[in-house]
């Protein structure tokens, strides 16, 4: 810790920000890693190799590099790291939060499908009317399970680094949401999908659900809603260890094309404007792996993606 700390930062001009290369991929950078913290054995700062602080070295905090592994900085400042070796802490969505966007609620019930399920514990005035008629006047009460809307809904959040920004719209989204679908499940994701997901964040590295068991339990006839940036180093998505918090064994394309293939409907919802997506880097590749069906978080997005599911 006390080799990190953040003594000056480094500003660049971004024409000196366009002369600093990377090390050329994610194996490379790992296995330089692994030399660096073999070969150092005090604290650095300014350089541009060693782990440290304020420089231009692939490795450390306050400094700048087009690509490499962010350690010990409390938040992102560039966006560059395909990598970030720390404890990092997220909070969960809040459902009970007031809606101000009373539209997300209207734009969620064009997917419905209503049912009558349950104890019947509600009047139906219609048949009581008619049953007491043909009862010669005498009261015939006659009653029905509640209506709900019988679809079934997965949502799986981005949560925690350049998802900050967008918190207040996504527990928008959550409370609407929780509000609309009696049968809805939601788990967390940071930045891509990979084998686990989880519901508390407080607890996120010790209580964290199998996507396999998600696969298991859930039925291809619920409907899949993703939502978040798709904002990352592609290797997130491409390559396996390429997460930015821990070592997965399989590419995280190869856990979104398992979701696709066992739901009959998956969406993805990004709250960033659709003119800043472009076709390339990890957003594109996302919009591929959802067969194109990824909509902006907007009421006319929304309305777009209820849409597609109900097809």
């Amino acid at each position: 810790d006390e080799w990190l700390r953040a003594e000056f930062e480094k500003h660049l001009s971004e024409e000196e920000k366009a002369k600093i290369e990377s090390l050329g991929g994610l194996e490379e950078l790992i296995e330089t890693f692994k030399k660096r913290m073999e070969e150092q054995k005090e604290r650095h700062a300014g350089g541009n190799k060693w782990v440290g602080t304020g420089g231009t070295s692939p490795f450390g905090a306050n400094g700048y590099n087009p690509e490499g592994f962010r350690i010990g900085q409390k938040n992102g400042r560039h966006g560059r790291a395909v990598k970030v070796w720390e404890k990092r802490d997220y909070k969960d969505l809040d459902d009970s939060i007031t809606l101000g966007l009373r539209n997300i609620k209207v734009a969620l019930r064009r997917l419905r499908k209503f049912a009558r399920q349950g104890a019947a514990d509600q009047l139906d005035l219609d048949d009581t009317i008619r049953s007491t008629a043909r009862n010669a006047g005498y009261l015939d009460l006659k009653m029905v399970p509640e209506r709900h809307n019988a679809v079934k809904v997965l949502i799986f959040f981005d949560v925690g680094g350049s998802m900050d920004p967008h918190i207040r719209v996504c527990e928008e989204l959550f409370s609407a949401a929780r509000l609309e679908f009696k049968h809805m499940e939601y788990f967390y994701f940071h930045n891509f999908i990979y084998e686990s997901v989880w519901k508390n964040n407080i607890r996120r590295m010790n209580e964290t659900t199998s996507t396999w068991d998600i696969l298991h339990k859930y039925t291809p006839d619920y409907k899949v809603i993703f939502v978040g940036d798709a904002t990352m180093a592609p290797y997130e998505v491409t390559h396996p260890g390429g997460s930015i918090e821990h070592w997965n064994e399989e590419a995280g394309a190869t856990w979104m094309q398992r979701v696709t293939d066992h739901f009959h409907k998956v969406v993805w919802l990004n709250p960033l404007p659709e003119s800043y997506w472009g076709t390339g880097g990890s957003l594109g590749i996302t919009r591929q792996l959802v067969n194109d069906h990824m909509f902006p978080l907007t009421i006319e997005g929304l309305e777009s993606a209820m849409k597609q599911l109900t097809k």
